[in-house]
């Protein structure tokens, strides 16, 4: 049983989210508080301390950002972060994110009453998700400059080959540890991170100011190109097609693969068909298994293949089922993926 304590100022949103997340067999909500204040109290007198902490951002007495640094210095928990799709939240949760939180869920739309069906699997796999994640590996050190892991980038050679990654769990601090340590040359980067919609444009936007390769929320159309890195919209497909000897990217709906949109196997399965030889593929840290049927057939095509090793990824689920198919050329470290993007 993962056991989950809620903390948001809307009663509304306790109480939905209490009944959605007990929706699932294997979730039991042990209380919530409208603030953090008030949780810290009814937490310190004894009660059980849970799995799983839901934190909203904005609260009367303490925000949330300020809840978050104080209980993961006295008692590291694993975070979720509960917002709405407003562009100052979808910042905000980013900055989370750097503190430690393991992820982010979008706040109830209260009156729409399909929400409880809609929402309590993917609510539930989020919960379990961070119930098992590393926190250890949850808080980096601050960027105060792009990375370069110690590599002489003058003597590496790329190419217009296209590298396609796909994370969720704990990917927002791996693809920056990734991305920061890129060379503006680098070649063409196409990336599905599980993220709802607005959150992915201000993640992009945050990478964009401290890499050194232009990082953007793609768009319909968008050319796979060196020195770019495009993220796929929240709550969209992304896909890779070939656009005379260019590479180009297609956004849209579709239904969920793998109860996500966007997929990892939607976009890698387009990139074994399209780039096939040409093409080098990713898959890092996160639950579940999407991804690794994608990454099977990217191998199969003759493109390289790389999985993130356990010791490094913060939930070791997509990879492990990658390798375990034997879609994994490679199995690297997270501060090895650099130089393998940039390889021969």
């Amino acid at each position: 049983m993962i056991y989950v304590y809620i903390i948001d100022d809307s009663a509304v949103v306790r109480s939905v989210l209490k009944q959605v997340l007990e929706m699932n067999s294997d979730i039991k909500v042990i209380g919530s508080s409208p603030d953090p204040v008030f949780a810290l109290e009814k937490l310190g007198k004894g009660e059980r301390w849970p799995d799983v902490i839901v934190l909203d951002i904005e609260m009367p007495r303490m925000d949330g950002i300020s809840f978050l640094k104080k209980i993961m210095h006295t008692h590291p928990t694993p975070v979720l972060i509960c917002s709405s799709l407003a562009e100052e939240s979808s910042e905000t949760a980013w900055v989370a994110l750097r503190e430690g939180a393991v992820g982010i869920i979008t706040k109830p739309k209260i009156g729409l009453k399909d929400f409880l069906e809609d929402s309590s699997v993917y609510l539930g796999e989020a919960v379990r998700s961070a119930s098992i994640s590393k926190l250890k590996h949850q808080i980096p050190a601050k960027v105060s400059a792009p990375k370069t892991n110690g590599l002489d980038f003058t003597k590496i050679s790329t190419t217009d080959k296209i590298v396609a990654i796909g994370t969720s769990t704990g990917g927002t601090i791996a693809l920056e540890e990734i991305l920061t340590s890129l060379p503006a040359n680098s070649p063409g980067i196409v990336i599905v991170q599980h993220m709802p919609e607005k959150f992915t444009e201000a993640f992009a936007n945050r990478l964009d100011k401290i890499c050194k390769i232009q990082v953007k929320e793609a768009k319909d159309g968008d050319r796979v190109q060196e020195g770019v890195a495009l993220i796929a919209p929240g709550n969209k497909h992304m896909e890779v097609t070939g656009s005379g000897a260019q590479f180009i990217v297609r956004i849209n709906d579709g239904p969920l693969v793998n109860r996500h949109r966007p997929s990892v196997d939607v976009l890698f399965h387009s990139v074994a068909k399209y780039a096939g030889r040409n093409a080098k593929a990713f898959l890092l840290t996160g639950m579940g298994a999407d991804g690794a049927a994608g990454l099977l057939e990217i191998r199969k095509a003759g493109g390289r293949t790389i999985a993130q090793d356990e010791a490094s990824s913060v939930v070791f689920g997509m990879p492990k089922e990658a390798i375990e198919r034997g879609a994994a050329e490679k199995i690297l470290s997270l501060h090895e993926v650099p130089s393998e993007i940039l390889s021969q």
